[in-house]
């Protein structure tokens, strides 16, 4: 396939848990259905409004789809590393104040083993969504990464986001994410100190 018969366009629309979307092609053609398995290899997750080159073909079916997907210009560049270590230092802040609480008040020891536990499954979930992410698979619902979250397992999660640039960058995800950590630090302050007993 030469250059000239590749097309430009804009990606208008994007599912990231189904992972499909559309492209609008440059000059007004109709949109064009995109599965993520059109795209080359990337790092990134494709980004609503970034700019493709791509070849027009059809799916089994007979229905029009873009192809052999490629970005015109990289997306945009992740976090520098000083801003996701710097996120990354609650994990040790929140253990701090876990061992705080645990010196004045205590705390159950298998409290510890709970986050621990849950927090290192929670990272492999979000490994292996990523994984199926950018193979096509089936994935794993935001609901139940949300879950896992508040369910003592918010510090692996925040670890794989950073370090596996998964789920860092959806608004939407990001801010249900923060409601978690919130909900969860909250209740462990109200159920093992003094703090907001009255």
């Amino acid at each position: 396939m030469s250059s000239n018969d590749r097309q430009t366009g804009t990606l208008v629309q994007w599912d990231d848990a189904k992972g499909y979307g559309f492209i609008a092609p440059d000059g007004g053609a109709a949109r064009l259905f995109v599965h993520i398995q059109a795209f080359a290899a990337r790092a990134q997750r494709p980004v609503v409004g970034e700019r493709l080159s791509f070849a027009a073909g059809r799916d089994a079916q007979g229905k029009p789809r873009a192809l052999a997907v490629r970005p015109v210009k990289a997306p945009p560049a992740p976090a520098a590393p000083r801003d996701r270590g710097r996120v990354l230092l609650l994990v040790p802040a929140f253990a701090g104040f876990v061992l705080t609480v645990h010196l004045l008040w205590g705390v159950p020891n298998w409290l510890w083993g709970l986050y621990s536990a849950m927090s290192m499954a929670t990272f492999i979930v979000y490994a292996l969504d990523k994984r199926a992410a950018r193979r096509g698979d089936w994935r794993v619902g935001e609901n139940t990464l949300h879950a896992l979250s508040l369910a003592c397992g918010w510090p692996g999660a925040l670890l794989a986001q950073q370090t596996l640039r998964h789920k860092s960058v959806k608004p939407a995800f990001r801010r249900v994410y923060w409601l978690t950590v919130a909900v969860n630090i909250a209740a462990f302050t109200a159920v093992f100190t003094p703090l907001l007993k009255s």
